[in-house]
């Protein structure tokens, strides 16, 4: 079904070539999970270590490069690792899965370095890998310089930077499920999330903890509600899981899912029609209705387009817009 844009959300024709709920936190943001869009936050840029929710970066890494399916033989650097554990044993073969849980649940240093030596040869070779990985998804402020997140000066992200970090690793299913995993069995044991609210009855779905005493207690965390979805992400705060809840639940208290955007077919020009395959939905405010605007940005040549749903002139949300020309 062709349809035209009301004047109401007018089309910006743009061409071109492709190529409070109060916080003891040091800093916190609150993200879209959909769009990454920062919805509340407080130092939300300031550059701060992040501890061990390093290990989501890690787990999205290995899982990118390696997958889940086979096994990781476990160095001797690897069991010597200092801090939080799954007690691994220098010469064993475990499976990649395994060490993921351990990563994730367990918050393993050891299990990080054995990924890391597995996917990337080494671990020096694999923090490259990660950093380059970060370069690409747009984290500009953050630094790796080890896979577990023990303190040194230059290992650093943001609060905004780390919940982009956990939107990504929730964009893959695999990671999720072992994140969102309260209990997690295995042959002769099992091991419970760290993550307490994780655990919990509630809207927390999925997220890692951290701590280092030059980081204090860092928490990331996925919640859902109604349909929508929320990251709260807080770095050196001795009560995030109070802050966690209270944040998550001032942001599903006053933000809607809006579609904004219905699928099917629009007349962008004449003999230029654009069509957006799915629904177009965001996170929006009682307040921030009106501020609603779109521009589609087509190419020159052939090739698809974007739809841009903008909030007060910044982009908040894309899509892709098949364009077809008469």
């Amino acid at each position: 079904m062709k349809k035209r844009i009301s004047a109401l959300l007018a089309v910006l024709l743009i061409v071109c070539s492709f190529p409070a709920a109060a916080s003891a936190a040091q800093a916190y943001a609150v993200i879209d999970a959909e769009t990454g869009r920062l919805l509340k936050g407080a130092n939300e840029d300031a550059r701060l270590p992040i501890a061990s929710l390093t290990k989501i970066w890690t787990a999205l890494t290995y899982i990118d490069a390696a997958g889940t399916d086979g096994t990781v033989m476990v160095s001797k650097n690897a069991s010597n690792q200092e801090g939080s554990s799954i007690y691994l044993r220098a010469g064993e073969e475990v499976p990649a899965e395994k060490l993921l849980y351990g990563l994730m649940l367990r918050s393993g240093n050891d299990a990080a370095t054995a990924l890391a030596e597995d996917a990337g040869g080494s671990v020096e070779g694999f923090v490259d890998m990660m950093n380059e990985k970060a370069r690409l998804a747009g984290l500009d402020s953050t630094e790796f310089t080890n896979p577990s997140g023990l303190h040194d000066d230059r290992h650093l992200s943001t609060a905004y930077d780390t919940a982009l970090m956990l939107k990504h690793a929730m964009d893959n299913g695999r990671l999720k499920k072992i994140s969102s995993t309260a209990l997690y069995n295995y042959g002769d044991g099992g091991w419970q999330n760290k993550h307490r609210l994780v655990r919990a009855e509630g809207d927390a779905v999925a997220g890692k903890t951290g701590f280092t005493k030059t980081a204090g207690r860092t928490l990331a965390t996925l919640f859902e509600k109604d349909g929508k979805r929320v990251i709260v992400v807080t770095l050196n705060d001795g009560d995030d899981w109070n802050t966690h809840r209270n944040l998550s639940g001032e942001a599903f208290r006053t933000y809607k899912k809006v579609i904004v955007a219905e699928e099917g077919m629009y007349q962008i020009l004449p003999g230029i029609r654009g069509e957006l395959e799915q629904p177009l939905a965001v996170l929006l405010s009682e307040k921030e209705m009106e501020g609603v605007s779109h521009a589609a940005i087509i190419p020159r040549g052939a090739g698809d387009g974007i739809w841009q749903v903008r909030l007060n002139g910044v982009p908040i949300a894309t899509a892709k817009l098949k364009i077809t020309r008469k």
